[in-house]
This record gives C-alpha cells, sequence and structure tokens, in this order.
C-alpha cells in the first residue's frame, strides 16, 4: 500500500483565502497556541488564513508560532504562502504578480523564533525554497502568467503604513516590495526545515511613490488579483506533487 504524501502548506493573506473551495476549519492545538487550518477537498495542500479564519489579527499580532507549528503537526514540509505589498520598484507594476527571494526585516517586538531557551542558528543565507520557488515558476509559465522573480521583500512592523522617508531608504538598501507579514513567518519555517515560498501582489505603489496609500485600495487591487493567484497556487501545488512522484 503506497502511503499518501504530506499535504503542501498554504498560507493566504489578505484578499486571497475566499478564492479558495475549502473544507470546514479544523483547530490544531499547539504548545505555542491554536491555529485554524482548512483542508482542500482532495486532500493535496492545507490552508492557514494568516490573518485567522474571520480576518481579525492585525500583521503585529498574528501568531506567526502557532501557525507554523500547525503546519509541522500536520507532517507540511512545503509551504506558499501569499502576501499583499507595496511596490518600491517600477519594474513591479500593481497588479501584478511576484516572487521573493530575499528579506529585510525591520520588525520590531515580534516573537521570531521557536528557539528561546536553546542556542540554534539557523542559516538563513537562501531563506527562501530555490525548489518552491522553481516549482512556481514552472507553475506560472504553464498558466500563461507574467511572475516577477528575484525580488527583496521589506518587512516593517506596522499596522501604520510607511513614510515615503521610510521607503526611500528600504530603496537604497536594496528592497523591491514591502509588506508586514512576510517576518518572522519564514524565518520560523526555516528553522521547522521547511520549504517556504512567498507569493506576492503589488496591490499599490509604496508610500512616497503615490499621492496616499490606503487600505481600501488593497482590497479593490486584490478582488481582481486574488483569483489569479488561487490558480498559480493551485497550479504549483500540483507541480509539486509530480516532482514528488
Amino acid at each position: 500500500m503506497t502511503r499518501a504524501s504530506p499535504p503542501i502548506g498554504v498560507i493566504t493573506g489578505t484578499g486571497v483565502t475566499e478564492h479558495f473551495d475549502l473544507s470546514r476549519p479544523k483547530t490544531v492545538r499547539t504548545y505555542y497556541g491554536q491555529a485554524t487550518v482548512f483542508t482542500h477537498q482532495g486532500g493535496e495542500y492545507v490552508v492557514i488564513p494568516r490573518h485567522g479564519a474571520a480576518h481579525k489579527s492585525p500583521p503585529h499580532g498574528i501568531n506567526y508560532r502557532a501557525n507554523i507549528a500547525a503546519f509541522e503537526q500536520l507532517g507540511v514540509r512545503e509551504v506558499i504562502a501569499t502576501s499583499a505589498v507595496g511596490s518600491m520598484n517600477h519594474g513591479f507594476k500593481v497588479g501584478e504578480i511576484g516572487l521573493i527571494e530575499q528579506f529585510l526585516d525591520f520588525t520590531k517586538r515580534r516573537q521570531t523564533t521557536f528557539f528561546e531557551r536553546k542556542v540554534v542558528h539557523t542559516d538563513m543565507t537562501y531563506p527562501y525554497s530555490r525548489h518552491v520557488n522553481l516549482e512556481v515558476g514552472v507553475a506560472a509559465k504553464k498558466l500563461g502568467l507574467d511572475l516577477h522573480q528575484h525580488l527583496v521583500y521589506v518587512c516593517a512592523e506596522g499596522p501604520r503604513f510607511e513614510t515615503a522617508a521610510e521607503i526611500k531608504m528600504y530603496k537604497i538598501l536594496g528592497g523591491d516590495v514591502v509588506g508586514m507579514t512576510g517576518v518572522p513567518e519564514v524565518v520560523l519555517a526555516n528553522e521547522k526545515k521547511m520549504d517556504y515560498a512567498s507569493v506576492v501582489i503589488a496591490t499599490n505603489w509604496a508610500a512616497g511613490m503615490q499621492a496616499k496609500v490606503s487600505h481600501e485600495e488593497v482590497l479593490r487591487v486584490m478582488r481582481k488579483s486574488g483569483r489569479e493567484v488561487k490558480q498559480l497556487i493551485e497550479a504549483a501545488v500540483g507541480s509539486l506533487r509530480g516532482a514528488k512522484r
């Protein structure tokens, strides 16, 4: 009898969760708290809405450790996350989809590690899985999607949006996009030795590159792009499944 492959983990951000056809929610209790998990009807992947099922947890208040620990308990080894971001790169336009390769961390007050009482230094040279990124790229090509790759993600603390001066600094340091949820999520996944990838959607130009930034604009763009992102995720899951056979 062939043993079923472990599910692939999907973390959905703003404007993406509602596009997935999911089963009833399941509460997974971990040492770090509980996480709400949905299982795709085919069982090929499991979904955690990053902000909670009711989208009530702000970026700085998300229990990132519980989410990743829940995936570990479910046997997840590969994770594809989605995030709405502001673009600082004129080559990555509003409404377009990208893939992260590196990050710059400007968070301040988050629980960033599983190793609070043990000396463990996790290698973060390449925090985003080349293997999963490759399969996301394969999936995008099959769908005919223009996927911008090799992006550098700047994670700000939030929940406020950034100042124009901060964005100018982030651009000088090499940032392409800015968001509030990528860290410590990627760090925790690496600590658990998971292959983690981050698909981002440019929902606006960053502060100083347009007149103002609003959450309403983010939601408006995600309503247009969310279904396309869902198709990419499902195609990538299929590609990852095929790579295992």
